[in-house]
């Protein structure tokens, strides 16, 4: 009798490398994907954390870092799925005069949660690349971190339910504010910190990582239970990557695989995320996974 293939229930985006995947132009034998559609992304994070509502999902890293912190039971593959350079994340309203970096000490900031992925990357890069001083900054936030135990430091005050941030930052409530993938199509919101792309690739020249904001997590019992079926689904998301023709030759690898590839991107942000207050100590990458 023929064994019936196990099936695995992911949330996953859809990126050029994961595409391939999601066609059904990669498969195998033996593991078949239920794909569960959830957009925008970052909304599979919380069911994923408190009620493992899935085999395997797409993680913002920061999550991921909390959901180890408070025992979630997930562990982590080293399967980058978004990365973005960040320098260009933070914005403020030009019709409403200048904004340095100088002015950002006091300065009252918005995200859309305190423990997003794109905030903790910014704020790591402004207090240790620009050497700005965030402590007196008041953060604005708009929803609840994913991992229910983790708590916002002082200096955080929630939005009233219903403002919306861009608007907000338009008015002149908000001195700045710090978005993720969507960034709002207005000429009159400029990245704070001067010619972002330029800043971004000097970073890069200098930590040579690139800054992931999401990778893949399964739960820890299926990690346990089966771990064939993990590692069959590390090698299907690969060779869709591989399928996809990425990273083209001579650029950069927005998605990276592989534990090494990944460690000094997984070091620095658990680095940010204990000076930021966001886990309790600082985790070796060995742990992680």
């Amino acid at each position: 009798m023929t064994k019936a293939p196990t099936t695995l229930r992911i949330a996953i985006g859809d990126y050029p490398h994961t595409l391939p995947l999601k066609r059904g132009e990669i498969a195998s034998p033996w593991l078949k994907l239920d794909f569960i559609e959830v957009k925008p992304m970052h909304k599979a994070f919380k069911p994923m954390v408190r009620e493992h509502a899935y085999d395997a999902s797409e993680m913002a890293l920061v999550t991921y870092l909390q959901a180890k912190a408070y025992n979630k039971g997930l562990r982590l593959m080293p399967a980058a799925m978004l990365a973005r350079f960040q320098h260009g994340t933070v914005l403020f309203n030009a019709e409403r005069g200048t904004l340095g970096l100088a002015d950002l000490p006091g300065a009252r900031i918005g995200v859309r949660s305190y423990s997003q992925t794109t905030g903790a990357w910014i704020r790591g890069i402004l207090e240790n690349d620009y050497q700005v001083d965030l402590s007196r900054t008041h953060w604005v936030t708009f929803e609840d971190g994913h991992v229910a135990e983790a708590r916002e430091p002082p200096g955080v005050t929630r939005a009233t339910a219903g403002q919306d941030m861009t608007k907000m930052l338009i008015d002149g409530e908000l001195d700045a504010a710090i978005y993720g993938a969507a960034l709002p199509n207005d000429a009159r919101l400029q990245s704070v910190i001067p010619d972002p792309e330029v800043a971004a690739r000097a970073w890069y020249g200098q930590h040579g990582l690139v800054p992931v904001n999401h990778m893949v997590v399964v739960t820890e019992s299926l990690a346990r239970a089966n771990p064939q079926a993990v590692a069959e689904l590390y090698r299907l998301l690969a060779e869709s990557k591989q399928a996809a023709g990425l990273p083209a030759a001579g650029e950069i690898d927005m998605a990276p695989f592989g534990k090494e590839a990944n460690r000094p991107c997984l070091e620095l942000i658990t680095s940010y995320a204990v000076q930021q207050h966001l886990i309790p100590r600082r985790f070796a990458v060995e742990e992680l996974w």
